[in-house]
């Protein structure tokens, strides 16, 4: 079983993220006028303060330029992030989880040495990664009896001509695209193979739309791409083989979104009970009154639980041998979390605005925010009835053909 010590060096990434939050991300993340859910512009200094600080590049191994840092320590990250300004956590998660993917483990030598130092020299270089598709449909619950789930092709083509690749296609919901300098494009060839190519921001019949209409609905800098007849070199095509592994290693993630959603929740909690304690009624602190008290065990207890599932879960990914000598049981931990913690915090941050009464419901202030937030993780990716029905085929031994591109874990 995992300890629940942290090293040294992570309680001192921890402190060091979270001063950084509180000094500099909540003051600009909670002003009034940015409380709207349609009126959040990106707090790019302090993405490129970030940046400084090394957490673009955290999940990049050391011999790369970067921190080298496990998924527990970038859960911790996460959190500390969120609990400021959850865009910038996923703008930033994103970021160092393709940094880590594609620079460690995908990119042939000469790709890496083509990018890899552009990445490293410019602060607001920045990744993406390019999968989901405008009526492309493969719900589990829709799709629940078809033993590949849905059809595996994508409506993004890309076929070689001399030696470049001509790409053509639309993707929407892409993290990151108002920002990315490269994008990680999920495409099939003439074969009808999945494959990913790279495309760089500048390449030839790329166009970036800022807002695809997901981004009341989704963390981070969502926006959509078109390309057409986009033309990229020929060496910018991943291996066979490496869609899938993309596809996978971003599977493993699933922990640190969980802690942007724990985030969310903690800064409603420690806002609710700053104020549990401010507020006077009946000449008492209204955190003495048994109501408010309860209500913020309750928000305590979710939070810890939840917490404690999304660390186990990453330090699960981190450690598989844990799981083949028996320490851990063969299940979906990173989908387990995902259904109780999504939920959890989402009734912990309606408790905790529930403290401030009707307070909790006014524009300008920050707990109909932090709803809305939660809101968003609770249904922004896979849904959880889909979910659960992953964890029902896990725990019945059921093996599904997946998706090469939508394959986790």
């Amino acid at each position: 079983m995992y300890s629940l010590h942290l090293s040294p060096e992570q309680r001192d990434i921890r402190e060091t993220v979270r001063d950084f939050v509180a000094h500099q991300v909540k003051p600009a993340a909670l002003k009034s006028g940015r409380l709207e859910a349609r009126e959040r512009p990106l707090l790019i200094d302090l993405l490129d303060q970030a940046s400084q600080l090394g957490l673009r590049t955290l999940a990049l191994s050391e011999d790369a330029g970067g921190a080298g840092a496990d998924a527990l320590t970038c859960c911790i990250v996460c959190e500390e992030l969120a609990a400021g300004d959850p865009d910038m956590a996923a703008v930033l998660t994103q970021t160092w989880t393709l940094a880590h993917v594609l620079f460690d483990r995908l990119m042939a030598p000469g790709e890496r040495e083509r990018f890899l130092p552009a990445f490293l020299a410019d602060q607001r270089y920045h990744l993406a990664f390019a999968s989901d598709e405008p009526g492309r449909d493969v719900a589990l619950g829709i799709h629940y009896h078809r033993s590949d789930i849905a059809d595996a092709s994508f409506g993004t083509s890309a076929k070689r001509s001399g030696d470049s690749w001509i790409v053509t296609g639309s993707k929407t919901r892409v993290v990151n695209a108002p920002l990315a300098k490269l994008f990680a494009v999920a495409v099939t060839t003439p074969e009808n193979v999945t494959r990913t190519v790279l495309v760089p921001r500048d390449a030839p019949g790329l166009r970036v739309e800022t807002s695809d209409g997901s981004g009341a609905w989704q963390h981070g800098a969502p926006g959509g791409i078109t390309l057409q007849d986009c033309q990229v070199p020929a060496d910018h095509m991943l291996g066979p083989d490496e869609g899938a592994a993309l596809a996978f290693e971003l599977g493993r993630r699933m922990p640190q979104d969980l802690a942007l959603d724990l985030g969310i929740g903690r800064a409603a909690y420690e806002a609710a009970l700053d104020y549990a304690q401010l507020r006077v009624q009946g000449a008492r602190r209204i955190i003495e009154h048994q109501a408010i008290g309860a209500k913020l065990a309750d928000v305590a207890i979710r939070l810890q639980v939840a917490r404690t599932a999304i660390w186990q879960a990453a330090w699960a990914s981190d450690h598989p041998s844990a799981v083949e000598d028996g320490s851990l049981p063969d299940l979906p931990l990173a989908r387990m979390a995902k259904v109780f913690a999504s939920e959890a915090v989402y009734q912990a941050t309606k408790d905790a605005a529930e403290c401030f009464g009707a307070m909790g419901v006014m524009r300008d202030m920050p707990l109909q925010k932090y709803v809305h937030d939660a809101r968003i993780c609770l249904h922004s990716s896979e849904p959880n009835s889909d979910t659960r029905l992953r964890v029902a085929e896990a725990i019945a031994g059921y093996q599904r053909t997946a998706v090469p591109a939508l394959a986790a874990e």
